[in-house]
């Protein structure tokens, strides 16, 4: 018979086991939450393109009837004529336009920045920053470049300003969105001002003025938003109301007007 030796355990005491390290549970993303924001239909902004469409039309026109411009010649921004007192010469020349491209172009831009910002500022608060900087674009042309101008650049410009200011003001609320569109809009200003100083027939002081306008104007109007309600309907209202439209129409207006009158009176 064959006897087999019994087995042989461990009796030796082993390490207590130490439960596997586990890192500690990652935060959940915040939540998105739709918000309700301010939009106004941009019917201002396609009344404008259809009148200043129709001016070019009666420019053609007047060219082909009696072979001149007469809307250019009783519209443009001419120093010497305003000097006579046809003061209407630093508004009317934002709807008139010098060929296809430069209708097109401005157009184009009016549509690209104008139709987000009428949303924005509501009817009566953008038209009145559409005409403010195309006022103070022509008051800059007048005070700085003896040769005649048209066209909707310094409205155009006057806009891109107010689309900066936007985005400054509103930056809490759109994060690294508002410091994007503030580096965009700067590096359009930029170029297209280069772009001024390389081509013959762009009036930059326009430009320059228009957009001087437009930043005024929106830094003392401007949308300035607060988000309100109870989540999930939360909405956006703009803190600003009527009396700061006014002083942003007055600051704008007494500046400019001023610097018209200088150069009306004390000619450079």
């Amino acid at each position: 018979m064959t006897l087999t030796q019994p087995p042989e355990y461990n009796t030796t005491p082993s390490a207590p086991q130490t439960p596997p390290e586990s890192s500690p549970p990652r935060a959940a993303p915040p939540a998105r939450l739709p918000i309700n924001l301010p939009a106004a239909v941009p019917r201002v902004t396609y009344v404008i393109i259809g009148v200043t469409v129709v001016a070019y039309l009666l420019q053609l026109l007047s060219q082909f009837l009696i072979g001149y411009d007469l809307l250019i010649l009783l519209g443009a921004k001419s120093n010497e004529f305003i000097r006579s007192g046809q003061l209407w010469r630093f508004l009317t020349p934002m709807l008139l336009h010098g060929s296809l491209i430069h209708i097109g172009f401005n157009m184009y831009a009016l549509t690209i920045f104008g139709t987000n910002l009428e949303r924005r500022y509501g009817h009566g608060r953008y038209i009145l920053l559409y005409l403010l900087g195309g006022f103070a674009g022509s008051v800059f042309s007048f005070l700085f470049t003896e040769a005649n101008s048209i066209g909707a650049s310094g409205a155009v410009f006057g806009l891109i300003g107010a689309e900066g200011i936007f985005f400054y003001k509103n930056r809490k609320l759109f994060g690294n969105r508002a410091k994007g569109a503030i580096n965009n809009i700067i590096f359009v200003v930029v170029f297209n001002l280069f772009l001024g100083l390389q081509l013959s027939g762009i009036d930059n002081w326009a430009h320059i003025g228009g957009l001087m306008g437009g930043l005024i104007f929106a830094w003392f109007a401007g949308p300035q938003w607060q988000v309100g309600g109870i989540s999930p309907n939360l909405q956006v209202a703009d803190t600003r109301g009527q009396p700061d439209t006014i002083v942003g129409l007055t600051v704008v207006t007494i500046i400019f007007g001023i610097l018209a009158a200088i150069g009306i009176l004390f000619p450079f």
